[in-house]
């Protein structure tokens, strides 16, 4: 399968809320990195993470893949993701990402998935207060921060 097919079919499981379709594309060790709620690892775990948080926070999902490239080990692929809220104190708004969807390959399914995210954008979409958004931003920063490709970073 492309990494095209491989990704739509991903991205479209979540919107629909089938986790075990969403599983079903990563490998038995594969990991997906969830901007919101951190890595999930294994088929199991990350049908659970879209079953009993994706869900439960959003409702009316559309993710739309634009430009998805690959060289067989590693596949890229723009998007606009977007949803209406279900948390207390947003519940109903509409929420606006763009992002970069990175995926680590091992034949036809995924062994690592994260992204690059406009993550900032959409919270204030859906309302949160400053404090909050910082919050999360400072969060972000501690992840790349202590990521091993960052370590020769940190003094320049």
């Amino acid at each position: 399968m492309s990494f095209a097919a491989l990704i739509e079919r991903m991205t479209q499981a979540a919107c629909r809320g089938d986790g075990a379709g969403v599983g079903a594309c990563f490998t038995e060790s594969g990991v997906y990195h969830d901007v919101f709620y951190g890595p999930f690892e294994g088929p199991a775990a990350i049908a659970e993470m879209i079953d009993n948080h994706f869900h439960r926070d959003g409702e009316n999902f559309r993710w739309d893949l634009f430009d998805p490239v690959d060289d067989g080990i590693m596949g890229y692929a723009r998007y606009l993701f977007s949803y209406d809220s279900k948390m207390a104190g947003s519940a109903g708004r509409r929420s606006l990402f763009e992002g970069v969807g990175i995926a680590r390959l091992e034949g036809d399914l995924i062994a690592e998935y994260h992204e690059v995210t406009t993550a900032a954008t959409g919270l204030s979409m859906m309302g949160f207060a400053p404090e909050k958004i910082a919050k999360f931003a400072a969060r972000q920063a501690r992840g790349l921060t202590e990521r091993a490709e960052a370590a020769d970073h940190a003094g320049a």
